[in-house]
């Protein structure tokens, strides 16, 4: 349990494909009103998408409850195993606009803590697992840690964060 940080601009977009909706200007004490709770209805919203996400990645948490201050989501729950809390952590941090996700979530069976890792301009799945493993042939260990997030080993971002799990001896 902790705050895990990640980029606020890099991620998925939850408003399909397009910018968030603007908040109304400020000014009028009714301006003000207004803006809360515009701020109020996007954060529902988000909290709703980031639940929706964890589900379509076929992420077993019960009793999830997420929600969303700003820029950080909470998680609340229970997950059976590491790998599912890791993984939900990583769904709700790779969406753009949330810079910190506060991991509240309980783990039914504890495993060995994955590292975390944020891709950086350049990165291939290949020179992280030489990183990280010594072998740039282990980047498969790498994908399937990061599936059904990962659908294409070529295909990760600067910015996105990813789990590299301890390797089996």
């Amino acid at each position: 349990m902790g705050l895990f940080s990640f980029v606020k601009s890099a991620g998925e977009k939850l408003f399909g494909g397009k910018d968030e909706p603007k908040a109304p200007e400020k000014g009028t004490a009714e301006d003000s009103e207004a803006r809360e709770r515009f701020e109020a209805l996007v954060a529902k919203q988000r909290a709703a998408a980031i639940s929706t996400a964890i589900s379509k990645n076929q992420l077993e948490v019960a009793d999830l409850d997420v929600s969303v201050d700003g820029d950080t989501a909470t998680l609340k729950g229970s997950a059976p195993n590491q790998e599912t809390r890791e993984k939900a952590i990583l769904v709700a941090g790779n969406v753009n606009g949330i810079a910190s996700v506060d991991d509240q979530l309980t783990v039914e069976s504890t495993e060995p803590e994955a590292t975390f890792y944020t891709v950086e301009r350049g990165d291939t799945l290949g020179k992280i697992a030489q990183e990280h493993y010594g072998k740039a042939s282990k980047y498969p260990v790498i994908f399937e840690a990061n599936k059904p997030m990962l659908t294409d080993p070529d295909k990760i971002y600067p910015g996105q964060v990813l789990r590299i799990p301890a390797l089996d001896d």
